[in-house]
């Protein structure tokens, strides 16, 4: 792990191997953990970049609001400080697709390909906003336990509730742990992100959709139809998975990835 100062913040992230970079974005409201699998095989072809986004993990949060474009912009700036200045490749899951999105829109040029995993790119309904709004004035009040209680049934395959019962454990306990401030903050950024639905037949570099065969949050069709609408695009479903499908298998995601970026 390395302590990287970005700006007024100090941020924790894995940067392992070497090779053309690899930036694993985590989602709601997780951290670098997620990935500790993609990490751990593809460190040896590639250099992964896997931050705690700001306020999450153990990385620094000034308590500001955020938006999907704040984080992409950190993201940007995290590069920077890294020395990183060849384009890359992006790997986001749900909050970090709606992430990824926003740093193709307002980076392209730092952007060499493009994974999304379990993610969607049209905007929140009202209800849905409500309900972001709502959940954000819960955790501010309550804290995070109702939040873990309601989230870990719908983030992982029933298959995997039931055999990896370490993993679930691991990922509540990471959730249990996140910042109330920084989790309020994300939801409210992801209920007022910008509809990346009519970005996607702009998106022209290569770019590889997954999507777990269960994931309940965000459908596999819904992912199909996103792959269908973008230019020059792959659609993988994994199986045996819900909407952690990196996490809950691994195997078939990592094979997915090195295909796609040619490992």
């Amino acid at each position: 792990m390395k302590n990287i100062n970005v700006g007024e913040l100090r941020w924790n992230v894995v940067d392992q191997g070497v090779g053309q970079p690899l930036l694993l974005i985590h989602g709601f409201p997780l951290d670098h953990t997620m990935w500790q699998f993609q990490i751990e095989d593809l460190s040896r072809d590639f250099r992964i970049i896997a931050p705690d986004l700001r306020g999450f993990g153990a990385s620094d949060s000034n308590d500001a609001p955020m938006s999907m474009a704040d984080f992409a912009d950190d993201l940007a700036r995290l590069l920077t400080a890294l020395d990183v200045d060849s384009p890359v490749n992006i790997c986001g899951l749900s909050m970090g697709g709606y992430i990824a999105w926003e740093f193709w829109h307002r980076h392209p040029q730092r952007l060499s390909r493009l994974i999304l995993c379990d993610t969607r790119a049209a905007a929140d309904n009202t209800e849905t906003q409500n309900t972001r709004r709502s959940t954000a004035e819960r955790v501010l009040r309550d804290g995070t336990d109702f939040l873990a209680r309601m989230m870990i049934p719908k983030l992982f395959d029933q298959e995997t509730l039931a055999q990896k019962s370490a993993l679930v454990e691991a990922t509540r306990q990471v959730l249990l742990g996140t910042n109330p401030v920084a989790i309020a903050a994300a939801l409210n950024g992801m209920a007022e992100r910008e509809d990346a639905t009519d970005w996607l037949p702009e998106i022209r570099i290569p770019a590889l959709l997954l999507c777990g065969v269960s994931d309940s949050i965000t459908p596999a069709e819904e992912m199909q139809q996103i792959a269908e609408t973008m230019p020059d695009s792959q659609y993988v479903t994994i199986p045996q998975a819900g909407h952690m499908a990196p996490l809950e298998n691994p195997q078939v995601c990592n094979r997915a990835l090195r295909d796609f970026l040619g490992a």
